[in-house]
């Protein structure tokens, strides 16, 4: 089973979204996190040592990844270029999740 952890800066909208649309999956396990110190699951080195891959939202969430947790850090990461323009569960995030992360989960 792959454990896998999403990663955007609040973990409000972009994260929370993909933790919820690949949860029903029986083949991983996922989790998600925020960069920013005020999110509302801050990323720790625990989350980032569990993960087996890791996708980020933007090259800056990696950046402050690598940064922050470089001795946990394990894990591929994959950054997905998504914006934060979207809602929470809106439509087009979504079907950009599922079109972006699918080919990494095979």
């Amino acid at each position: 089973m792959k454990n896998v952890l999403f990663v955007c800066s609040q973990n409000k909208l972009r994260s929370p979204t993909a933790e919820q649309v690949f949860s029903g999956r029986r083949d991983i396990e996922v989790e998600s996190a925020g960069t920013n110190h005020d999110a509302e699951n801050p990323l720790t080195a625990e989350l980032v040592a569990w993960a087996n891959i890791i996708f980020v939202m933007e090259k800056a969430h990696r950046a402050k990844l690598q940064q922050k947790f470089r001795k946990a850090l394990k894990a591929r990461v994959v950054c997905l270029d998504i914006p934060d323009d979207y809602a929470f569960m809106a439509p087009a995030l979504v079907a950009l999740l599922e079109e972006r992360v699918s080919k990494h989960l095979r």
